[in-house]
């Protein structure tokens, strides 16, 4: 399979590279813009006749704990989740810096700047640097399948996990991507060191100042690599550093790709001092071109005393979204190549549900039953159902992160806000919501859940559901009373009844859930969850 080349999505190109590696498991919970990579693992054969593990895990923290079990077991292994998935997973993700790995184990952080698809547009940059560990931000898709590739080698070389942080961009195009040879997978081999994953106090205070003692010779390996690179030319004037997919939108303002200034392309983390010393000492002022927070700017001001960089921090860059070639040619003097104008009979939409979508009618039936008792009440989660935020429905209060809608509704209510109601997804519910479900039935709390199951992860595409056929034992084992938990069919027929149990589930001191079900619309033509459907007897 060397040298075939494939025309890849960047989430495509970092799967394949890790699957050609010598990879053993994937561990993932989709999230946009990461989604496909777990799914090409899915679909491939490749990883089938590997018998690469490749299945959705409840949340991401679970992704990142067992692909870290994995690599104990000496075996190659990745996780992937979008940023703020990141959030979740790091608990995990900062003491594997201090554990290590055996086998190679890379993390894929998915970034959104300008929030295609998130709540927030963090920098995944800064929990590498938090947590002292080394990043690969590939400029473009082959650089993506190499760094998976050969990541896995660098993490078993350092004893580090490796995290590989994409944007959108990169993660949702295409390009033509070389393979490398096909690497067998590791034998099963557990660490040297018996009491390496084990962090008491006295061992965890030795591996970490192992853990300091790898910074220098991380940032050495990364010249060595070639993915940190300095391109001279004549005119000093200005130096520019570009990062990652930002230097994609440099090289487009020039026909030939050649830039007349020093460029320092930053493909590797930990930052390389030597190579940014270089280029500070040789230009009059510098430019930092950084998809996402200004930390690389940040890091060269403070250890450079140097006044004249600029970038985001100066205005010289937006401090927010995504960069793109004429914003890069605004910040170096260069005209920028504007579009034309979009026609005015053209008018932006807010997205809206699907036609038949089940949360429609959960939604109105919702709406009717709390008529009584005032707007203000529903706390939502992050799902297609958090378009009931918008009009006509305008039926939920907040959407912050997986799972708090049902621990802001049990904060509302032991402030005095009763009824409260949450509003949650069946995949979000076993993501993030069981524990806060625990709380509110330990306090006995006056909050109504709404789990609404619609069989899948709907919102990224129709990924597996851990919660299907789980819901109601789950419910009824952390608790709560087995005859407040009620489930119904959500469809235009049975409104008078759905808010008949939405109301008196509302009047019940304590925690209740309302289970609106039915498939999402989306699903219809898996026959694959159609049988799962069938063989739980679901409806």
């Amino acid at each position: 399979m060397s040298n075939q080349k494939l025309l890849l999505l960047g989430d495509e190109a970092i799967a394949q590279g890790a699957m050609d590696a010598g990879l053993s498991g994937m561990y993932a919970y989709p999230g946009t813009p990461s989604t496909e990579i777990m799914e090409y693992f899915q679909a491939s054969k490749q990883a089938e006749e590997l018998k690469i593990q490749r299945t959705w895990s409840a949340n991401e923290k679970t992704a990142m704990e067992t692909a870290l079990g994995m690599s104990y077991a000496g075996k190659r292994t990745m996780v992937a989740m979008k940023h703020v998935g990141l959030n979740v997973a790091a608990d995990a993700y900062v003491n594997s810096a201090i554990t290590g790995v055996n086998g190679g184990l890379i993390v894929v952080a998915a970034d959104d700047p300008s929030m295609h698809s998130s709540q927030n547009e963090q920098d995944s940059r800064f929990y590498a640097k938090f947590s002292l560990l080394p990043v690969f931000e590939p400029i473009n898709h082959q650089e993506a399948y190499d760094m998976a590739y050969k990541g896995l080698e660098f993490s078993e070389k350092f004893g580090l996990p490796v995290m590989i942080r994409i944007t959108t961009r990169l993660a949702h195009s295409r390009a033509g991507v070389t393979r490398l040879p096909q690497l067998p997978q590791n034998e099963l081999k557990l660490p040297k060191n018996p009491t390496q994953f084990v962090l008491l106090p006295s061992i965890a205070r030795v591996q970490y100042k192992e853990l300091l003692s790898k910074q220098d010779l991380m940032e050495k390996a990364g010249e060595e690599m070639g993915y940190n690179t300095y391109f001279d030319a004549a005119d000093k004037s200005k130096g520019i550093i570009a990062c990652g997919l930002a230097y994609n939108y440099l090289v487009e303002n020039y026909p030939d790709q050649k830039v007349p200034f020093p460029v320092l392309k930053v493909s590797q983390y930990p930052v390389p001092k030597s190579l940014v010393k270089k280029i500070a000492s040789e230009c009059n002022e510098l430019i930092i071109l950084e998809e996402g927070a200004p930390i690389l700017e940040e890091l060269i001001k403070g250890y450079l005393e140097k006044e004249n960089v600029k970038g985001r921090l100066d205005g010289t860059l937006p401090r927010d979204g995504e960069l793109n070639p004429n914003l890069v040619a605004l910040a170096m003097g260069l005209p920028s190549v504007e579009g034309k104008p979009v026609p005015s009979v053209v008018t932006s939409r807010p997205p809206a549900m699907c036609q038949g979508c089940g949360h429609i009618d959960a939604y109105n039936a919702l709406n009717v039953a709390l008529a009584d008792y005032g707007k203000g009440r529903v706390f939502s989660d992050i799902g297609c159902y958090t378009l009931g935020a918008y009009p006509p429905f305008n039926a939920i209060n907040s959407c912050v992160d997986m799972g708090a809608s049902i621990t802001m509704a049990k904060g509302a209510a032991d402030a005095g806000l009763v009824p409260a109601v949450s509003v949650i997804g069946d995949s979000t519910f076993t993501h993030s919501g069981m524990t806060g479900l625990l709380d509110a039935v330990n306090d006995k709390s006056p909050i109504t859940v709404m789990i609404s199951d619609n069989f899948t992860t709907g919102m990224t595409g129709g990924q597996d559901s851990a919660a299907l056929g789980k819901i109601e034992d789950i419910c009824a084992g952390l608790g709560v009373e087995p005859e407040h938990i009620r489930v119904f069919t959500p469809v235009k027929s049975k409104h008078d009844e759905m808010v008949q149990i939405i109301k008196e589930e509302l009047a019940y001191n304590g925690v209740s859930v309302i289970i609106p079900r039915r498939q999402c619309v989306q699903t219809m033509k898996n026959k694959n969850l159609a049988e799962k459907i069938k063989e739980l007897g679901l409806r």
